[in-house]
């Protein structure tokens, strides 16, 4: 199969959720005898044709909080309608109704969500309509619709009366890796809470930051995770932070295993995922896991973690305090994570599905499959 990958930064470069999808399944796609095309950002990206297998193809895009993802996917679509590709599949309900355009052309075309973009608090009302209409295209605008958790699969079902296809998010191999270069900032063996992702108020960064500020003097706090520095909530957080919390800011891959490798606890306290990718390998490094009790943690951590109503500042300070007094408790949740990821798919089961899926999107569609796209 030709496929293109539209809708991530990019590869090659700092760790997130859909630019870890577009490397591990795009790299085993290529693997097994496919050209798989990831569409990048150029500012994101290495000036390099090829990545893991992958063909890079590196494209322009405005830089704002608004447009940055619209005006590189509107970029990329048209930038396959004149390329021979068997599947585009689009990343996130931003971009789904772009779906249309390669289908028309008689493309096959997927659309993969992984969360409810618009309930993000980040964006104003015009932005919320655009992805709430977003959402409603990624139904009529493509072949095939993939969500990545049940939660999803359900919403589409009550929602719009469609149900979608299940690829879940993978529960990655763990790669264990020495602190090295953090033992300069002060990191030492389970001697830190973790949290990694985006600094967005729907995270919830400001109340783990308040809930452990009291075992501050017994624990560090690591915030592994960017987000625009001009950002206001992003300045409310740092401005929140002690001594004892440490803001390592965006970190690549090597990073992030030394620090699931060595933490306490790994804590998210969200109110909105898709399946959280970050929770998923922190079950797949055995992390004592503290998380907020929506259906999407559940649905990754099942019964081998500790969960917390959203914004209780008192619960989760309380719970934090238990488990750094009680390392015996922490230990034997460590070990319920190791068991809970033998329990989840791994990258290579994605990989399956996805193959799988793809060709039978093709079958159906009747479409011949050819010589690579250039």
């Amino acid at each position: 199969m030709r496929i293109a990958l539209i809708g991530a930064r990019g590869v090659a470069g700092t760790y997130s959720g859909i630019e870890t999808y577009y490397e591990e399944v795009g790299s085993r796609l290529a693997a097994r005898g496919h050209s798989v095309t990831a569409y990048c950002r150029s500012h994101f990206t290495p000036a390099v044709p090829e990545y893991r297998g992958i063909r890079v193809r590196r494209l322009p895009c405005l830089r704002s909080k608004h447009l940055e993802t619209l005006s590189h996917s509107v970029l990329s679509t048209v930038d396959c309608l004149a390329r021979d590709y068997d599947v585009v599949q689009f990343h996130a309900i931003g971009s789904a109704p772009l779906a249309c355009l390669p289908r028309l052309a008689g493309t096959v075309t997927v659309v993969s969500v992984r969360g409810l973009d618009w309930q993000r608090s980040k964006w104003g009302w015009l932005a919320r309509a655009s992805l709430k209409f977003g959402e409603w295209a990624s139904t009529k605008a493509p072949n095939g619709t993939v969500v990545v958790s049940q939660t999803l699969r359900d919403h589409y079902l009550e929602t719009h009366g469609r149900e979608p296809h299940l690829i879940p998010n993978p529960v990655p191999a763990a790669e264990r890796r020495p602190l090295g270069p953090l033992v300069s900032r002060g990191l030492t063996p389970r001697g830190y809470l973790l949290y990694a992702g985006r600094i967005s108020p729907e995270k919830h960064v400001h109340t783990l930051i308040e809930a452990a500020r009291p075992l501050l003097g017994r624990i560090r706090l690591v915030i592994a995770g960017g987000g625009r520095e001009s950002d206001e909530y992003v300045r409310r957080v740092r401005a929140l932070g002690d001594p004892e919390v440490i803001f390592l800011g965006q970190v690549d891959r090597a990073t992030m295993r030394s620090l699931l490798s060595h933490a306490y606890a790994f804590v998210l306290p969200s109110t909105l995922e898709g399946l959280s990718i970050g929770l998923l390998e922190a079950v797949a490094y055995g992390n004592c896991i503290v998380a907020s009790d929506i259906p999407e943690n559940r649905e990754v951590v099942g019964d081998a973690g500790i969960y917390v109503p959203v914004g209780d500042v008192a619960r989760l300070r309380a719970t934090l305090d238990t488990l750094v007094s009680c390392p015996d408790r922490a230990q034997q949740l460590r070990q319920r994570s190791l068991q809970r990821a033998q329990e989840l798919p791994d990258w290579d089961r994605v990989a399956d599905l996805t193959e799988s899926y793809f060709a039978t999107l093709l079958s159906s569609s009747q479409r011949p499959q050819g010589v690579p796209a250039s």
